[in-house]
């Protein structure tokens, strides 16, 4: 069961976790609006909550599409809570949701990936207070972001298995009648300083917002501003022009994979005196830039050593066990030499972000890409990628931003005007939201404006093959051979757009099979053996490093997922080689063997 307080980066003291058994029942027939179930129906089974019924961990285990299901409990919101605003907070539900609290509809909320909460206060009597969740999803439609959930019956190639509804936490909380909604932190390494734009459901004359910053116990810096508005805004000083270490990443105040300091804030809402909200967080001193061809972390060029990670666990699909599994593949990672991952179309719960900034793990955000595309489906789609920024704006571990992958859900550039218009307004729209951070606007190929040349390229050929890895080799030694000969009949940029000196690195490659083989199996290459699979890697990145065109690199990947069986480990987390083998050679410090 997921016990941890699910947003670390935004804690309130009083809660309540809503993880657990629910009540639950398909409605295949799609009476439950005309029946009124959210009036009181006793739900004919049980289901685990936060998994949903296609995966074992819910108690269900049902791969058969059910578009109609349904959800309810009872709250037992604590009676010391009247007086005060209570909410009832979702991680995330897949896809549509409607929430009912005591008959009455409280919330919908339309995307399966981000985060949602809805305000209870005036529906909840502290008696018997009970919840009902309905939720549509469309198994077989291709024009809701779906990221690697397959929209056929049986997964297979690089497809898994779909997921439908609750997938993360649930919980309640409760704040004053004067409460933070949400907060973003712009720090700023060049000045020492932070700046923090801090909204409230509602200013007036007598309300002060307290903001106290401290490192390690020691006090750092403090403000206090009357607010007014529903805005608050104040700038902290945080290095105090102290002598710092200036070490090859930055200096010694400065977040990064090998120094990830963090400095917890605390906000107090106070009323005449009164506190009315207190929310606990944190935040790094990071700054991230791809500019001169190159990746700069805190003003040092950088390179990133990235995994893909499509975060699916075995028996819990999107959703791990315990939150120790996402503390522990980060740990995994990183011991076998990888400084971040490609969170690869899943966007991520806040738990994982939160161990990535306390680890010191950069992590790509990306989007949950559809199958295909419709003009007003793009909108929806558009809608819930920018809802996805902003709650994972403040995580110092994010640092690249990717809203769509290898033209999935824009299949058409090379011929549709109206499709690359959309991939454009993508990126200017991320941009606009967030210009601390590069974005990517097509990880793989057909790119048009970006801030990183983002390359896949599975053409290392197998083991044998040493004439088709020199034809590899030689495409990574040279830029142009890079941009201009990619390994797929799709071309790097779509007409209209070119090489602008970006950094380049190389997004996807590896995808070595190897392992236990059940049925029908996926990898790009293929090997026998532990030897083999450290043959393979030597030789994969022993061309990585001789080239002085790649900045970078993301190795696919972390895990084997379902049929797919090309990752370091196994579905159950259990490394293919020796790590610290790997580990070596993933740094470039390994050859021996070639």
């Amino acid at each position: 069961m997921l016990k941890k307080y699910p947003r670390p980066q935004f804690k309130r003291e009083e809660w309540v976790n809503l993880n657990g058994k629910w009540q639950f029942e398909f409605d295949d027939a799609n009476v439950g609006l005309k029946q009124e179930w959210w009036k009181g129906k006793k739900l004919s089974s049980e289901i685990n909550v936060p998994y949903v019924f296609e995966c074992a961990e819910s108690g269900i285990n049902d791969k058969t599409p059910h578009k109609y299901v349904w959800y309810a409990r009872d709250l037992n919101v604590p009676k010391e809570w009247k007086g005060k605003r209570v909410f009832l907070n979702f991680g995330a539900v897949d896809y549509i949701a409607e929430v009912y609290v005591n008959g009455v509809l409280v919330k919908t909320h339309c995307g399966g990936n981000t985060a949602f909460s809805a305000e209870i206060t005036d529906w909840v009597n502290y008696e018997k207070d009970r919840v009902y969740v309905r939720v549509i999803d469309d198994a077989y439609n291709e024009l809701q972001p779906r990221g690697k959930q397959f929209w056929e019956d049986v997964p297979r190639v690089i497809w898994y298995t779909r997921s439908t509804g609750i997938w993360q936490s649930v919980f309640m909380e409760c704040a004053g009648e004067n409460y933070i909604t949400d907060y973003e932190v712009y720090p700023d390494i060049d000045t020492g300083r932070a700046k923090f734009e801090v909204n409230v459901n509602e200013g007036c004359e007598d309300l002060r917002l307290e903001l106290e910053i401290t490192l390690n116990g020691k006090a750092v810096n403090r403000a206090s501003v009357v607010v007014t508005g529903l805005k608050a805004y104040i700038e902290l000083d945080i290095f105090h022009n102290r002598i710092m270490d200036k070490s090859v990443h930055g200096c010694g105040l400065c977040w990064s994979p090998e120094n990830p300091v963090l400095f917890d804030v605390k906000f107090k809402l106070c009323r005449k005196k009164e506190i009315s909200d207190e929310v606990t967080s944190y935040f790094g001193m990071r700054k991230i830039r791809a500019k001169n061809g190159e990746i700069w972390l805190n003003n040092h060029r950088y390179t990133m050593r990235l995994v893909l990670d499509q975060g699916y666990f075995k028996d819990g699909l999107l959703t791990p066990k315990c939150d120790e599994d996402l503390e522990n593949d980060i740990l995994l990672a990183k011991e076998m030499g990888f400084n971040g991952c490609r969170k690869h179309q899943k966007v991520e719960c806040e738990l994982f972000h939160y161990y990535a900034d306390k680890l010191g793990f950069l992590v790509w955000g990306e989007m949950a890409s559809c199958a295909n595309y419709g003009k007003y489906e793009s909108v929806a789609y558009a809608d819930e990628w920018v809802e996805s920024v902003k709650q994972r704006f403040n995580h110092p571990s994010v640092v690249v931003w990717v809203p769509a992958n290898e033209s999935w859900g824009v299949p058409d550039l090379r011929s549709s005007e109206q499709q690359r218009r959309y991939l454009s307004a993508l990126y200017n729209l991320t941009k606009s939201i967030d210009g601390t951070r590069p974005v990517i606007s097509n990880d793989g190929w057909e790119m048009v404006e970006t801030d990183i040349i983002a390359i896949h390229n599975y053409a290392h050929g197998a083991s044998w093959d040493v004439a088709q890895h020199k034809r590899y080799e030689q495409g990574l030694s040279c830029r142009d051979a890079l941009i201009g000969q990619p390994s797929t009949n799709r071309p790097i940029f779509v007409e209209g757009y070119a090489d602008g000196g970006q950094p380049l690195l190389l997004t996807e490659m590896g995808g070595v099979s190897f392992g236990k083989r059940d049925g029908e199996c996926f990898g790009y290459s293929d090997v026998k053996t532990e030897d083999d699979l450290l043959v393979f890697l030597r030789r994969v990145f022993k061309s990585i490093y001789a080239s002085s065109a790649i900045k970078g690199f993301c190795y696919t990947q972390f895990s084997d997922v379902e049929q797919e069986i090309n990752g370091l480990v196994t579905a159950d987390r259990k490394p293919k080689a020796d790590k610290e083998v790997i580990a070596k050679i993933v740094k470039g410090e390994d050859y021996s063997g070639n």
